[in-house]
């Protein structure tokens, strides 16, 4: 088996390009081609799973431990006959000065071989020194060849060839001129996502056949062969046998789940094994498309994660049925989960270029997005208790660890949100909180990894489970209906609707006689102002915004709270007067 991680002297030196082009020409040879990225990265894997067609799998020194990345690699290499892992940087950049995390460490950690891709553009002779130095840095590492790119010509190659013959004892595998095809289209947030373009599949297959034209794709094989070992020893001295994962079973008696995953051109930041993990513990993955469908399908959880929403504001605001439905279903009582782009869409509004466009309005803030970066990098964040599932691992370890990219940030935040997270490292939300909790959803600008740190799946897999358990026995235990001039209309219990859009004149006439209540001029007009400003605010009006609207309206002696109390006695305006106004129970209600 051939294996080796691609690195560079320094970022954008083109290895992602080179990457993906051997990914794409090595599998058109028939090899079963096994993809890995080093660091936290969603585009450049969809790339590279889109030129090997196997899903790549990050490698991340900083949220996974040395043992977990050994073990990542021996499972999914196993059926592999050349394993590529893609650098992020240059070879010896990372976080800690001793190099603990950089890509020299990585192949250390995986024995990999390195080759190097160096951008030549205005080098002769200096790229001599510049490879010797590379090597003498660190002489563990064996850089077994060097790929040189964005060459002026065949009069610039063959002088590069001689000088690295002359000095050096490194092949060159591969001369890669300049070329407007071996580009990949970028933006604001760098590469543009392969799925948002129709014509990956061709773009992928071009780069292909150039890089197979300018890359001895024998002879890089022979210098990254290595027996194909039938097991890996772990940073832990742990034997591995390396042998392709097999899916786990789900349990015995475990209760079926089925977990909506946003999957579309607006958003598709997902890691492989975080799907894995959730399929694993026993949640049938369900897509759903946020542009083109109009209703969500059947489900107990919907996972929302990141993307690119602002390339899509008009048709995201344009699926009008859709955002209402998500509305809907997160009030009932659906268990979300949401990162960065998804977090974004669950709010008012998305604001980019002076355009505004409204989102799906769960989250009482309006985004906003800037020209620079407000966030980027790794975060660590504590929490706070206040979500309703634990993403921690271990109930002993106080931080998770993610990563977070977004040029956005909240404005108009309600006060009255409550947060996941205390932000020790990142910038969150507002730079020191994150993951706004929200009845059953967790929306953060924090993108985490299952697995390393944390087992957010699984956690939230559990808390999916237990609230379909409840809803189903609610369902059996606790509902009645109401009768509204002829046809039923489910409610709980306590007369809160099941569905907002239910609501009607009828309905408030018919659970207000259900109460013993008489509904007079005054009640209708608070029960008015409780719809308007949910409508306007997607979050319901608390005590002291009614009490300011009818101070004005109905002067101090009646604009108050013991008035207001004395019109809905069952509860006051906050629970009876937001019920009879078709407002669902807020979180907290008993």
């Amino acid at each position: 088996m051939s294996s080796f991680l691609i690195s560079a002297a320094h970022k954008s030196s083109g290895k992602t390009t080179i990457s993906v082009g051997l990914c794409a020409a090595l599998s058109a040879q028939g090899l079963l081609v096994q993809p890995f990225k080093k660091g936290p990265d969603y585009i450049d894997p969809m790339w590279l799973g889109q030129a090997s067609g196997r899903d790549c799998f990050n490698l991340d020194p900083y949220l996974m431990a040395p043992e977990q990345i050994t073990t990542c690699y021996a499972r999914h290499a196993a059926t592999a006959d050349i394993c590529i892992v893609e650098g992020n940087k240059g070879l010896y950049d990372g976080l800690a000065l001793d190099g603990s995390n950089s890509n020299a460490a990585l192949a250390q950690l995986l024995d990999l071989p390195v080759v190097l891709v160096l951008d030549a553009r205005g080098m002769t002779r200096g790229i001599a020194p510049l490879i010797l130095g590379y090597q003498a840095f660190d002489t563990r590492i064996r850089i077994v060849g060097v790929i040189l790119n964005q060459l002026g010509g065949a009069r610039h190659e063959s002088k590069l060839r001689a000088v690295i013959e002359h000095y050096t004892n490194v092949p060159v595998l591969g001369a890669i001129a300049h070329d407007p095809r071996l580009a990949l289209v970028e933006r604001h947030l760098g590469l543009m996502p392969n799925h948002e373009l129709d014509d990956a599949a061709q773009r992928v297959r071009a780069m292909g056949e150039l890089i197979a034209q300018q890359v001895d794709l024998s002879q890089l094989r022979q210098v990254t062969q290595g027996v194909a070992p039938s097991q890996v020893t772990t940073a832990s001295g742990h034997v591995l046998p390396l042998t392709q994962p097999q899916p786990q079973p789900q349990a015995s008696g475990t209760e079926h789940i089925r977990i909506g995953v946003a999957r579309d051109k607006a958003f598709g930041f997902y890691y492989p094994d975080d799907l894995l993990a959730l399929e694993q513990s026993g949640a049938a993955l369900i897509p759903v498309d946020t542009l083109h469908d109009t209703c969500l399908p059947e489900l107990d959880g919907l996972f929302i994660g990141g993307g690119f929403p602002e390339m899509f504001m008009p048709e995201l605001q344009a699926n009008t049925a859709l955002r209402h439905s998500i509305h809907a279903a997160i009030e009932s009582g659906l268990p979300v989960y949401a990162e960065c782009g998804g977090l974004m869409y669950l709010a008012r509004t998305l604001r980019w270029k002076d355009q505004t466009y409204d989102m799906v309005g769960a989250i009482p803030a309006d985004v906003v997005m800037h020209e620079r970066p407000v966030g980027r990098g790794y975060v660590e964040l504590q929490p706070t208790g206040n979500a309703p599932w634990a993403a921690l691992s271990d109930p002993g370890q106080a931080t998770i660890r993610g990563h977070e990219f977004h040029y956005s940030s909240l404005e108009n935040v309600s006060p009255d949100l409550q947060f996941a997270y205390r932000v020790l490292r990142g910038h969150g939300v507002d730079g020191q909180r994150d993951g706004i909790v929200y009845r059953n959803v967790v929306a953060s600008y924090a993108h985490l990894r299952n697995g390393a740190g944390c087992l957010w799946a699984e956690a939230f897999s559990a808390f999916v489970r237990s609230k379909k358990i409840t809803r189903r026995q609610g369902n059996t235990i606790a509902a009645q209906t109401v009768q509204v001039k002829g046809p039923t209309v489910a409610t709980d219990v306590e007369g809160y609707l099941r569905n907002i859009d239910d609501w009607s004149e009828d309905f408030a006439r018919a659970q207000a006689e259900a109460e013993n209540l008489e509904l007079t001029d005054a009640h209708w007009q608070v029960i008015g102002f409780l719809r308007a400003y949910y409508e306007e605010h997607r979050v319901q009006a608390q005590v002291r915004a009614m009490i300011w609207h009818f101070a004005k309206a109905w002067g101090p002696e009646l604009g108050n709270n013991h008035h207001l109390h004395t019109l809905f006695p069952i509860g006051g305006p906050q629970k009876q007067g937001n019920r009879l106004a078709g407002l669902l129970k807020t979180k907290g209600e008993h």
